[in-house]
């Protein structure tokens, strides 16, 4: 995990991205206080905006609470659990 003061984070932002791209945490602080957290991005965001592309979800932007603002499209999973228990 690195640490870095915005100042240095601004002129050097290209070298911290690579580090969060390469799956490190990057601790953002302003006068030795943290005060933000750069993150790679998690496998799960990957699929979700995968799927997006796809078209196979609607996704409308923001944190969902639960499945409010993910639209899956297709038939309900739980008639492809029957018909594949058939």
């Amino acid at each position: 995990m690195h640490s870095v003061g915005i100042r240095d984070l601004k002129a050097h932002l290209g070298t911290y991205i690579g580090y969060a791209s390469h799956g490190e945490e990057v601790v953002v602080t302003d006068r030795g206080r943290e005060v933000a957290l750069l993150v790679p991005i998690t496998p799960e965001r990957r699929a979700v905006m995968g799927m997006v592309a796809e078209g196979i979800a609607f996704w409308q932007g923001g944190k969902p609470a639960g499945l409010n603002g993910v639209k899956i499209t297709g038939e309900p999973l739980a008639d492809s659990i029957i018909a594949e228990r058939r």
